[in-house]
């Protein structure tokens, strides 16, 4: 990397000042001894010795900058520092000196930086090895069971296999969703946007986790009625993933005879806000900031019981962001969890007029 010298003449300036008034002084004071000094003769002394002072300190910071501290500027260019690379040398020691501490920070959060994520990554193996054997060992287990001879028992043969096919479906779910969740946090999942009515697809999500709800007896309602359809624009199958979600945690985590209840709000001209809210236990507050993180659990025992592949909410999180929308969470204790989510909102005319549009030109 080529680097160019940046000239500054402060230093040398300040301190051929300075020395040309000591020395100036001096002078005087000597041939005042044996005499006065013409000030003309003076005043060409001062400068001639300023200008001397000048070049001379001026190269020597020159030669010390561009030999040495280029030499540094050159190591640091080895670690692709585009504070470094883009600018050229300078003589001031000054800026120099904020540049290295410019330089020093940036270094320094890029380190933290580093640190977090090399935990991340230690958390991430641990909870994925820790989600994937347990399902792995209870079929292996039943497997080993029927291969010591429960097979040739009809009963038990039928019920063993079953439970290790649930444990198969348990590790094809986690798989699916770890893949889902690699494609969109690596921006390779494509929308496929539309406008469709939110009302009419979050009934059809109701209906579909109406039978899990009521083995829970949590009732799966709208906060009122909404005679019209509102429309929205989005990927319609990833929006009705993010309300099955949702509305799964509200019932895994809801109180028996409890609610998971639904409304659809104008937020701005242009947006809702679709709200989730159930009356369950409630989060604590700490565990709030992590809930959208892959595998994190409130629950921090261990416990498998309520199932899922603890990836739900981060896939939530990476479809709505994905639709270029926020997501937030509200929860207090004993009281109940609200989850909400926004989107682009679209207007009920223009959908009518698009529908008859396609009817008439198919009744012609």
């Amino acid at each position: 990397m080529a680097i160019k010298l940046k000239k500054s003449y402060k230093f040398a300036l300040r301190s051929s000042l300075v020395i040309t008034f000591l020395i100036t002084v001096l002078f005087v004071a000597f041939h005042n001894d044996f005499g006065d000094m013409p000030w003309p003769n003076v005043l060409l002394f001062a400068f001639i010795s300023f200008i001397i002072c000048f070049t001379i300190i001026q190269i020597r910071v020159e030669r010390f900058i561009y030999r040495r501290i280029k030499k540094i500027y050159d190591d640091v260019s080895l670690l692709e520092s585009s504070t470094f690379s883009s600018k050229p040398v300078t003589t001031d020691m000054r800026t120099l000196v904020q540049e290295i501490e410019k330089f020093a920070e940036g270094k320094k959060i890029e380190i933290d930086t580093l640190k977090i994520r090399e935990e991340y990554r230690k958390d991430f193996l641990g909870n994925v090895s820790h989600e994937l054997k347990t399902p792995l060992f209870t079929v292996q287990g039943y497997i080993l069971t029927l291969l010591d001879g429960a097979m040739n028992d009809k009963k038990l043969r039928k019920k063993y296999l079953q439970r290790a096919n649930k444990g198969v479906e348990r590790l094809i779910y986690i798989v699916k969703d770890l893949d889902l969740i690699t494609k969109l946090e690596a921006g390779e999942l494509k929308l496929e946007r539309e406008d469709f009515d939110i009302i009419e697809l979050i009934q059809n999500t109701f209906d579909l986790l109406e039978m899990r709800a009521a083995k829970k007896e949590v009732s799966l309602t709208f906060d009122m009625n909404y005679p019209n359809p509102i429309y929205v624009n989005g990927d319609k199958e990833k929006i009705q993933q993010v309300m099955s979600n949702l509305l799964v945690n509200a019932i895994k985590y809801g109180l028996p005879k409890g609610t998971a209840e639904v409304s659809v709000e104008d937020l701005i001209k242009n947006k809702v806000i679709v709200r989730v809210t159930d009356n369950g236990a409630g989060i604590p507050k700490q565990h709030i900031p992590r809930l959208f993180e892959r595998f994190y659990r409130v629950d921090q025992s261990g416990s498998r019981s309520e199932g899922g592949s603890g990836l739900g909410l981060a896939i939530v999180k990476h479809i709505v962001e994905a639709h270029g929308e926020k997501i937030y969470v509200e929860s207090e204790v004993d009281v109940g969890s609200e989850f909400s989510f926004t989107l682009e909102k679209t207007s009920a005319a223009t959908k009518t007029l698009n529908k008859e549009e396609k009817s008439t030109i198919g009744s012609n």
